[in-house]
């Protein structure tokens, strides 16, 4: 691998916990917070919108499954990027990493960082001005923390996502036990039941649960990465889609469905004040703040190592600088650097929630020939010993599939625009392969 030609070497020293709060802290942000009014209006009851976040997880989770079995054949820096070239070759390799460092990967970092500025500036009642400034030096602290040995951004991690749970355990348990009203059968006043409109909830709890491969960038500094890569992304998936159904009947549990759609983003801190009163808005803000705070570390910790990972291979302009190694720290400065830099760059001129949208259809392009390379690796390198195979073979891999192509097609009817947008970023990476791997 690519990692063997510098004398300093990314450390392997994360084990299980720092693994399992990576994959619960990257994907619970604060979609769940405040998704739920949205979902709940699509599935227009309340059983409906609890089986839209089942089908959600259980997407994800047959996801987690395929990709931990891809994952413990190649545990090495880079997760995606390196799955797809040892499937399929260096050039479709290249354009999965490509998409990612160029556009997704900032484009998340900077949307997060200015939905974090706002938090903030709300919080600590600063004026609106401030929020790309707040941004910006948000997540130029989190980069800097990450510049540290990576045992540093993994206890960030660690803390981070014990916080975000707070929260979210009180709303469960004061709904579940406190609340008056049914979790089930509850119906939307307004609006029309139909599959369209189900398949649209079902989508926005795919991106609530979105960010469960990240873990897979670090594979190169995970301990045993063939026994904990596995274990850290079903036991993380499948926490999470434990903890997000109880979370959203713990809130059906507490507030009429009407109530729920009319207040719209604002539901989850109305329930809190009306639990906890004033002060259970300020608990509320403070630990979407801090899990925000975690997301961001989370996405600061892996993505940069794609960077790493290409640059290692040569495959990046200014390979030499971005694959350079802090000889102590063992962390790559200059990709965590140059991730900050970028998305900077988009929250100071571009609208980074719309590049995140537009960004999905290329994401699952990839995913789905990355859940098609199981049965090509099955078949085909029958040799390799497999530390983890997916149960339930074929199944699980065929729902996952199904799941890539669901959200491709909601994505080309509901944003065709977007959808040729993630073409064109692909596309600018073809010359670029050419003329630097191929030179």
């Amino acid at each position: 691998m690519p990692e063997n030609k510098n004398h300093v070497q990314l450390q392997r020293s994360l084990g299980l916990y720092s693994a399992l709060s990576l994959v619960i802290g990257t994907i619970i942000g604060s979609g769940i917070f405040f998704k739920q009014s949205s979902i709940l209006a699509n599935a227009h009851t309340t059983t409906m919108a609890i089986a839209a976040w089942v089908i959600g997880g259980i997407i994800t989770l047959t996801s987690g499954l395929t990709i931990a079995e891809i994952g413990s054949l190649f545990p090495h820096t880079g997760g995606l990027y390196v799955y797809i070239e040892k499937i399929y070759g260096k050039f479709w390799g290249f354009l999965a990493g490509w998409v990612q460092i160029i556009v997704y990967g900032p484009a998340l970092i900077a949307s997060l960082g200015a939905y974090l500025a706002i938090l903030i500036g709300a919080f600590f009642h600063f004026p609106r001005t401030w929020t790309p400034a707040i941004a910006i030096i948000s997540i130029l602290l989190i980069s800097l923390f990450n510049l540290l040995s990576n045992r540093f951004g993994a206890a960030l991690q660690i803390f981070t996502t014990l916080c975000k749970m707070v929260p979210i355990f009180l709303i469960i348990i004061c709904g579940i036990l406190f609340g008056d009203e049914h979790a089930l059968g509850q119906v939307v006043s307004n609006g029309q039941a139909s599959i369209g409109n189900f398949g649209v909830a079902v989508l926005a709890t795919l991106f609530a649960y979105d960010g469960w491969i990240l873990i897979a960038n670090l594979g190169g500094e995970i301990k045993n990465p063939q026994k904990i890569l596995p274990l850290a992304i079903i036991l993380g998936t499948s926490f999470v889609l434990i903890v997000y159904v109880l979370l959203t009947v713990g809130i059906f549990k507490a507030m009429p469905a009407n109530q729920i759609t009319k207040l719209g983003e604002n539901a989850a801190p109305y329930f809190a004040i009306k639990m906890f009163g004033s002060i259970g808005g300020k608990i509320l803000n403070l630990g979407i703040i801090i899990s925000i705070i975690g997301t961001i570390n989370g996405k600061i910790m892996t993505f940069p190592r794609i960077m790493f990972a290409m640059a290692r291979a040569n495959e990046l302009p200014f390979s030499k600088q971005l694959a350079w190694l802090h000889p102590r720290m063992f962390s790559p400065v200059v990709s965590v650097l140059t991730m900050f830099s970028f998305a900077s760059i988009l929250i100071l001129f571009f609208n980074p929630d719309r590049l995140s949208e537009i960004c999905i259809f290329s994401i699952y392009c990839f995913y789905l020939i990355a859940f098609f390379g199981l049965f090509k690796l099955r078949k085909q390198r029958k040799d390799l010993v497999r530390p983890f195979k997916v149960p339930l073979y074929p199944l699980t891999p065929i729902i996952a599939i199904l799941g890539a192509i669901f959200v491709m097609l909601s994505e080309i009817f509901s944003d065709l625009n977007g959808v040729l947008v993630s073409f064109i970023f692909i596309l600018i990476g073809v010359p670029v392969y050419y003329w630097k791997v191929k030179k």
